[in-house]
């Protein structure tokens, strides 16, 4: 059971710091207690845990507009940030990680600011139908967090400017463009500014929980450590990771997100694998190279493979046996 809630802003917009506190508090929080941090960052593309930067967004263009790249630990797709975005973190133990309460946090304070939003789908919260909001998911040992947007006043042109959404991806959401799906929180409450929203998230959180809050600043946290963790963020390895001179490529798109397998084959058998995904398990992609090198590039041999795969979670289960599926009828 929760007994203490813990509020803390970010000051300033430095994507990298912002991640790296977050993944600070991750690590720090304590058993009991739920933090909720809130950020933004300024001219950003944010890609998932296991996303291709150059498939996701247009990198060249963003960096000669003087934005930033940055891969978080969550998985998910790609996001477009600027000051007209905040984002919120709730973090919490495995023991105390209750995403209703959460997404009740969020629902509350726009409903105090004069609208009513709505859970959609795996990871989005709609108005009227358009998302606002988009959620990711993490967790190592006994830490969790979720985290995610709230779209306020977001330059459209620079999300869908940026973003290069798979016209696949689109078509599951049933609409024919990024601009058409999302919406600004502006539209519906005009009057909205960041700090009203703020305000409101704290009063929510305070209620949802019957806790009072207590503030935490990040110039509380151990400068050292967070500034290693911003070093993590903003290398090249981390945002980028390796690129491989594949010669197979097979690619599909589940009902929970796309995989693709960029593969190396030597003499019949996988050598090595990178693989891609905006599925919201980051831990279940991070764990498919180890059932596909060394094994016989064939149909049957890779899924005989991936099926000795195991996990407690039966959501990655029955994503492991969609992924079976797939392999047994794939053109290799």
């Amino acid at each position: 059971m929760v007994e203490k809630i813990t509020y803390i802003e970010s000051t300033q917009p430095n994507p990298y710091r912002n991640l790296a506190v977050e993944e600070y508090l991750f690590l720090h929080c304590e058993d009991k207690e739920c933090i909720l941090y809130l950020w933004q960052n300024q001219h950003t593309i944010v890609i998932g845990r296991n996303q291709n930067a150059w498939k996701e967004c247009l990198v060249s263009s963003l960096e000669e507009d003087g934005g930033h790249l940055v891969r978080r630990l969550s998985g998910g797709g790609a996001v477009y940030h600027d000051l007209g975005n905040l984002n919120f973190t709730f973090l919490v133990s495995k023991e105390n990680y209750d995403l209703e309460k959460q997404l009740e946090v969020i629902q509350r304070a726009v409903q105090k600011l004069g609208a009513s939003a709505e859970k959609s789908g795996r990871n989005d919260i709609l108005i009227d139908g358009r998302k606002f909001s988009g959620n990711a998911y993490y967790e190592h040992g006994n830490h969790c967090y979720h985290h995610g947007t709230l779209m306020v006043d977001v330059d459209i042109e620079n999300l869908s400017k940026y973003l290069t959404v798979s016209k696949e991806k689109l078509q599951s959401k049933g609409v024919d463009s990024v601009k058409s799906r999302v919406a600004n929180l502006k539209e519906y409450i005009p009057d909205l500014t960041i700090d009203a929203l703020k305000a409101a998230l704290r009063e929510a959180f305070e209620e949802v929980y019957a806790l009072h809050t207590e503030e935490l600043r990040v110039e509380d946290l151990d400068r050292a450590e967070v500034e290693e963790r911003e070093k993590h963020f903003s290398s090249w390895k981390w945002i980028y990771g390796r690129k491989l001179d594949f010669q197979h490529e097979i690619s599909h798109r589940f009902s929970w997100g796309q995989l693709t397998l960029q593969l190396v084959v030597d003499e019949g058998k996988v050598a090595d694998v990178n693989v891609y995904s905006d599925s919201l398990k980051p831990g279940l992609m991070n764990e498919l190279p180890k059932y596909l090198k060394g094994i016989r590039y064939n149909n049957k041999s890779l899924s005989v493979e991936l099926g000795l795969y195991w996990s407690e979670d039966g959501q990655e289960m029955q994503m492991m046996n969609d992924i079976i599926e797939w392999i047994r009828t794939a053109e290799l």
